[in-house]
């Protein structure tokens, strides 16, 4: 029988979690914002635009930083 810890953590040990990426503020900003106005997602379009901008700019800088790494050196 498989323990239950194991089934909790992800099925790779570098899976990124939101809590850890730079966007995170934005993450939480954009979910009180939906929270506020009970789901209402036209009153929080600034901050899903914003919460968008950070995710593009955190992928650019990811295949950045990959594109100098190689499998074969």
């Amino acid at each position: 029988m498989a323990s239950r810890a194991a089934t909790t953590t992800p099925p790779y040990p570098s899976a990124a979690r939101i809590s850890d990426s730079e966007c995170f503020p934005q993450y939480t900003a954009s979910l009180k914002c939906l929270e506020e106005f009970s789901s209402d997602k036209s009153k929080c379009q600034e901050h899903f635009d914003v919460y968008k901008e950070c995710k593009k700019k955190e992928r650019e800088a990811r295949l950045e930083r990959n594109k100098s790494r190689s499998l074969f050196s």
